[in-house]
């Protein structure tokens, strides 16, 4: 038996994936299953919006689960220290805005689930990050939409 994934859903889980998210599944959409502008924008941001809340919601108890061992206790100490000394004494005062210009630049490493890792390295409370991290979203989709549409038509 032959099962066939729906195009959509392809195109869904391209947006959930931490390395595609928007910048790949709105291509893919638009250039590959021929999907209208809107339609791709709108199944890319609710797939790339689909894990934000369980990121956000359990990073948190994972890493004090892990913590409870030595190794993961050695590993969390150093990443919470090194990203507080790089992230936060040079960005302190831009909070959320900074976090959402950061997840709206569409380029590798700069999407949703980096954006969830450092809202919870820094300590945001929850509406806030999820906030932030689904207007950065929309931000790189609206650009990654209007970069795709502008080589279409420059293409034919």
């Amino acid at each position: 038996m032959v099962f066939i994934v729906p195009s959509w859903l392809t195109i869904l889980m391209a947006a959930a994936l931490p390395v595609s998210e928007v910048r790949g599944a709105i291509p893919l959409a638009i250039g590959y299953y021929g999907y209208s502008w809107d339609q791709a924008f709108i199944i890319s941001v609710l797939g790339n919006l689909l894990p934000v809340v369980p990121l956000l919601l359990f990073l948190g108890p994972v890493s004090d689960y892990l913590r409870r061992y030595s190794l993961g206790d050695k590993f969390f100490t150093w990443l919470f220290a090194r990203t507080r000394s790089r992230y936060i004494q040079k960005h302190e005062s831009f909070g959320l805005i900074a976090l959402t210009l950061f997840v709206a630049v569409p380029f590798p490493l700069t999407g949703a689930w980096t954006g969830c890792a450092i809202a919870f390295l820094l300590g945001f409370r929850f509406l806030p990050a999820l906030g932030a991290v689904a207007t950065g979203v929309l931000i790189a989709a609206g650009i990654v939409t209007a970069t795709v549409m502008g080589a279409k038509i420059l293409i034919f």
